[in-house]
């Protein structure tokens, strides 16, 4: 007899092939048996009938570092079919740090994590995953290289001895042995922004001829684009590493539908020269992340305390205006989204709780100040703990990425500790169905169902994950397309997304009806 038992649905397996009619059965964890299972008896039966079953949905790109430890955490994720995720993204993961380095690590980290809570172990991996609570998904995590690189020299050099390398060579290793899925940069930030291309791989030398992942937050995704492809592409062919492009985009208007075409057939040109290349995009338009990363990487050096100096000081703050103005060599978000673009989604201070929500331009408008100078003063009084949702892509250019074989979807989930968050927290995957699928046609529902499953599972060597087969893990969702909805919007995010009739994780039942069952049958996922 079986555990579980899924009859009469409509089986999208996560290959992209066309569903089928098939019961699914699952047994100690595991699908024991798909096909015709009339004769079959189950602990528990569902009947899916005029119902989609699917793998459980998997997020290879999320930040929630430390919000594994909040209460209620696991309901804005399983409510849209995520039974697994990956955090530790973008050079910024929350473990392994610590000592000199470590109370400017926390601060730089708290806007795309939040705070991370002191019974939280941060200078292993090992560690770290040690004191997780019971979780209601599986989770893995990436090491992030930034981090690795603060932890051994702060955010103060620009360029590293040996001795730094050697010492962040490794904490790389330590944290490979310790299960890390892979290794993440976030070259947009600092201190990442600071490495030369030969810095770059020189940093990364330990990765070399493995199997190890690599995934990248470009140093560019605006106008140089195409050019940080071209980087990442040299980076990868020298160390013969696989590389995957996190959240591809091209920000700003005169961008759109120029810079996504090219830097998807340079990719499509690697995989078919024998690389291992792919790349995810969020289903938004909108991104979030720091405020501090509307500046230029010669103001982000040496940590928070020195940033509040800069823009305290009237003659950078000049300097700034005139590296705004002109955009050269950053992704000069002020320019390519607008300051009545770029919204305040979470603040500290209680004088400026009346700006969240607000963008800068209406900030500065209640002030009466400059855009810039509200901007700057706001980041003081903040100490630069300040996130934002900036709009600065086409939905055209998130077809098309979408579109491209080489590609899943991710949310780049941030959590920060106060405000509003991004409605993607919430609503990802049943965007991408709800939307993308069902009322764009962008993709089928079955390829629709590949880019949340078998892709994410391939691209980060989750063996087990993203497909229903016999032998496969019992991660499941089952639901009807018409009926998913993203509640969430921009004013009132925090809203968890409808349609799940069932989501099983490890053969265990996590939503039933719509509901959490608080079942908490997830587990790490180690490399």
């Amino acid at each position: 007899m079986f555990d579980v038992l899924i009859r009469g649905g409509s089986v999208a397996d996560g290959t992209g092939r066309l569903a089928f009619a098939a019961d699914v059965a699952v047994s100690g964890g595991r699908i024991a048996a798909v096909g015709d299972l009339r004769g079959a008896d189950a602990a528990q039966v569902w009947d899916a009938s005029g119902k989609t079953v699917a793998p459980g949905f998997i997020d290879i790109h999320r930040h929630a570092d430390a919000a594994l430890l909040r209460p209620g955490f696991g309901a804005a994720e399983l409510c849209q079919g995520l039974t697994t995720i990956v955090n530790g993204n973008c050079g910024l993961s929350a473990a392994p740090f610590g000592g000199a380095h470590g109370d400017a690590i926390r601060d730089y980290l708290r806007p795309i994590t939040g705070a991370i809570p002191p019974e939280l172990v941060t200078d292993t991996l090992a560690g770290y995953f040690a004191c997780l609570p019971a979780l209601p998904v599986n989770v893995g995590m990436l090491a992030g290289a930034g981090v690795l690189r603060a932890d051994v020299a702060g955010y103060e050099l620009e360029h590293l001895a040996d001795g730094h390398y050697h010492a962040l060579h490794r904490q790389l290793e330590r944290a490979l042995a310790d299960g890390a899925l892979g290794v993440s940069l976030g070259l947009g930030y600092a201190p990442e922004c600071f490495y030369t291309t030969r810095e770059l791989i020189r940093a990364l030398e330990p990765l070399a001829g493995q199997n190890i992942p690599l995934t990248v937050h470009m140093r560019q995704e605006g106008g140089g684009v195409c050019q940080s492809v071209e980087e990442m592409l040299l980076v990868a062919r020298e160390l013969r590493i696989p590389l995957h492009i996190s959240h591809l985009k091209a920000m700003g208007r005169d961008n759109w539908g120029k810079k996504i075409p090219q830097a998807l057939s340079m990719l499509q040109r690697a995989k078919d020269e024998g690389m291992d290349v792919g790349c995810d995009v969020y289903p938004y338009t909108a991104g979030s992340t720091q405020l501090l990363h509307i500046l230029p990487p010669e103001f982000l050096e040496g940590g928070m305390d020195a940033v509040v100096r800069r823009l305290a000081d009237p003659a950078q703050r000049q300097t700034l205006a005139h590296r705004i103005e002109t955009g050269d060599g950053f992704d000069d978000i002020a320019k390519l989204a607008g300051w009545d673009g770029i919204f305040l989604s979470s603040l500290h201070c209680p004088e400026d709780e009346q700006f969240l929500g607000k963008s800068i331009a209406e900030e500065a408008a209640m002030e009466h100040k400059s855009p810039l100078d509200s901007c700057c003063d706001l980041l003081i009084r903040e100490h630069c703990q300040v996130t934002m949702i900036d709009f600065m892509a086409a939905e055209e250019d998130i077809a098309a990425i979408l579109r491209s074989p080489l590609s899943c979807l991710i949310s780049d989930a941030t959590y920060p500790t106060e405000g509003m968050p991004h409605p993607r927290v919430y609503g990802s995957c049943t965007r991408l169905l709800q939307h993308f699928v069902g009322e764009k046609g962008v993709l089928s529902l079955e390829e629709g169902v590949r880019k949340l499953t078998l892709e994410p599972a391939r691209a980060l060597r989750l063996p087990g994950k993203g497909v229903i087969a016999e032998g496969a893990d019992a991660d499941l969702c089952v639901f009807d397309p018409a009926a998913l909805s993203e509640r969430g919007t921009y004013q009132q995010p925090c809203r968890t997304a409808e349609g799940m009739t069932a989501v099983f994780v490890g053969g265990q039942l996590a939503v039933e009806n719509g509901r959490l069952t608080g079942v908490k049958n997830g587990r790490i996922i180690r490399r």
